[in-house]
């Protein structure tokens, strides 16, 4: 019996790797959905013990932030619009 299970392995020994293979990736895919679980349920812990109060303060943050980006996109803008005016303002005159 021992001789007949060795044959039989040498003789499907691709199928048996294969099969082995499939079974280490199985267990790579399960690893990794359980690491995201609980990377996940860290997050919801945190964001429950930091309560609204915390995440109220990073809005507030990211706001200001916004509003000081949004303050140099004017001021790129007015520029811009300058120079296009300062550039264009001299395009319908002729040379003499």
């Amino acid at each position: 019996m021992v001789e007949q299970a060795r044959s039989w392995l040498k003789e499907n020994s691709t199928l048996v790797l294969f099969l082995v293979a499939q079974l280490i990736a199985l267990g790579a895919a399960a690893t990794t959905i359980l690491a995201y679980s609980v990377k996940l349920e860290t997050r919801v812990h945190i964001m429950e013990t930091r309560g609204a109060e915390y995440t109220v303060a990073r809005m507030e943050e990211m706001k200001q932030r916004i509003t000081v980006l949004e303050q140099g996109i004017k001021q790129n803008e007015y520029s811009i619009n300058r120079i296009i005016a300062i550039m264009t303002r001299d395009l319908g005159k002729t040379p003499p």
